[in-house]
């Protein structure tokens, strides 16, 4: 069992930046495959980014490509989201998740463990 609990979200300014921290439990957290998502009013969750047990691999949602930099420290359980340029589009609940797997996985199905999530607001 993994618990995760999402930090840094609040208010910035077109062009801002916000550094997002997960923070997890359980032994188990430095082998799972780790992922942000998030969902905007009236719109489906989507993931973001992932990264494996290891930081071996990285993904990203285009949308966020070149701006956006996933990162994760086993030895402290965390795992961050570095938003860099951030647009009123990035205005979102953003969410971290684990899956029990050591591979990339990007469907949010796959993923078993989630936060509650922390708001994100992007102004013009």
């Amino acid at each position: 069992q993994v618990q995760l609990e999402e930090s840094g979200g609040g208010l910035v300014q077109a062009g801002g930046s916000l550094r997002l921290s997960c923070a997890g439990s359980g032994r188990a957290f430095s082998m799972y495959t780790m992922g942000w998502f998030r969902q905007a009013p009236g719109k489906e969750r989507e993931i973001i980014a992932a990264i494996t047990w290891n930081g071996g691999r990285t993904y990203y949602a285009d949308s966020v490509k070149g701006r956006f930099t996933i990162s994760r420290d086993n030895a402290k359980n965390t795992v961050d989201l570095q938003m860099n340029n951030l647009k009123p589009e990035d205005t979102a609940v953003y969410y971290c998740a684990a899956a029990r797997t050591n591979i990339m996985v990007v469907v949010t199905s796959r993923y078993d463990y989630w936060g509650q999530g922390t708001q994100v607001t992007v102004s013009s």
